[in-house]
């Protein structure tokens, strides 16, 4: 498994932007489908944005997956090593939760459910006020 931590949550006021960080090491794999995904007290931890990435390098590949609700507003991304971002822009209430990274060995991403995935950073906690 590969070993994520992530950094960059905070709090912020609706319609400002935040950046969250994800480093990934201890990986032994060169493709992973890489994700971050969100959750609240009560309710499934949900898929915010999910790609296909080359850790160790500047490569991506196939298609990038947005959940409906952060489409244009949000984006994914990696450096040319193996650090993972995710760059949050004009952020609302509902986007307050707990941001996890997520990493599953696979040259393609086939899905973007929690289930998908098998190595987790800790969480960073975004909050967003009104």
């Amino acid at each position: 498994q590969v070993q994520l931590v992530e950094s960059g949550g905070g709090s912020v006021q609706a319609g400002g932007s935040l950046r969250l960080s994800c480093a990934a090491s201890r990986y032994t794999y060169s493709r992973y489908c890489m994700g971050w995904f969100r959750q609240t007290p009560g309710k499934e931890r949900e898929g915010v944005a999910v790609a296909g990435f080359t850790l160790g390098a500047g490569s991506s590949g196939g298609s990038t997956y947005y959940a409906d609700s952060v489409k244009g507003r949000f984006t994914i991304s990696k450096d040319d090593k193996n650090t993972l971002y995710l760059q949050m822009n004009s952020l609302q209430p509902e986007d307050t939760a707990m941001y996890y990274c997520a990493a599953a060995r696979r040259a393609y991403c086939s899905g973007h459910s929690w289930r998908d995935f098998d190595s987790w950073g800790q969480g960073t906690q975004v909050t967003v006020s009104s």
